[in-house]
């Protein structure tokens, strides 16, 4: 963990409207993903995490490709010894899912490898028509390792997983979003402009209670429906302990918007 550089060079953050924007914007547009530049779209992320005034982070990547995999170069330089010691697909990937606010992943060409599991890492993906996942590590010698086949199975069920994971095959942005693992398709000239008004529509919304939306739904996806349903109640009780709550109430009673105080 010391001895990496984080590349922070290789994006570009701004915000806009309550929105917090992430691009992946490596020298190489296919946005390989080293441990460095992984570092730095962490702290990216984790910066607009704690800024009060983001309701909602956006990551992006190229017109040519969210991130197409892992940094091979840097990969084909480590042993067993080596990567079981740096932590290698530890450090950085496992902060990502730990981000409070909803995060979005718009995926514009290749999402593969590391670069579909960055995007399965965020709350939902958003991709244009020609957007193309896929888990194609057996194709150089590896498996999944950064939760590809595991979010992926849970994402698409056990058979399309398979299919892809021991292909290597990629999957279509249509075949995404009909089998659950994208939320929304859009074609390649609709696309900047919907996916900043989704992210606008959650960027809106009481960010207190977005993030306890947010936490319910993780629940379902981790965890028992027993376990799951107890967990959403106590949410919901949590949710009277808010001002939004009471403005949310009121607000509708009156047939007006809610004014959010976020608190």
């Amino acid at each position: 963990m010391s001895n990496i550089i984080v590349k922070s060079e290789w994006i570009k953050v701004w915000s806009d409207n309550g929105i917090g924007w992430v691009q992946l914007n490596h020298d190489n547009k296919l946005n390989p993903l080293s441990a460095g530049f992984i570092l730095a779209i962490k702290e990216a992320a984790e910066k607009f995490d704690i800024d009060p005034s983001i309701g909602c982070i956006v990551l992006i990547g190229s017109e040519k490709a969210f991130a197409a995999g892992a940094d091979l170069k840097e990969m084909v330089k480590h042993n067993f010894a080596s990567v079981s010691e740096s932590r290698y697909i530890e450090n950085g990937w496992l902060d990502i899912p730990k981000i409070q606010t909803p995060i979005i992943a718009g995926v514009k060409g290749y999402a593969l490898g590391g670069g579909c599991e960055l995007a399965m890492m965020c709350d939902f993906i958003v991709a244009s028509e020609n957007a193309r996942f896929g888990q194609p590590e057996i194709n150089i010698g590896a498996i999944p390792g950064a939760g590809g086949s595991q979010r992926l199975t849970r994402s698409i069920g056990k058979s399309k997983a398979m299919l892809a994971v021991l292909t290597g095959d990629m999957i279509t942005a249509s075949e995404a979003e009909i089998s659950g693992l994208v939320a929304k398709v859009f074609s390649n000239d609709e696309f900047d402009e919907c996916l900043k008004e989704i992210a606008l529509k959650i960027a809106n919304k009481s960010k207190p209670l977005a993030k306890l939306a947010k936490q319910a739904v993780n629940v379902a996806y981790e965890t028992t429906l027993e376990e799951g349903i107890r967990s959403e109640r106590a949410l919901f009780y949590s949710t009277f302990a808010l001002d939004d709550h009471i403005e949310g109430m009121e607000a509708f009673s009156e047939k007006r918007k809610p004014v959010w105080k976020n608190k």
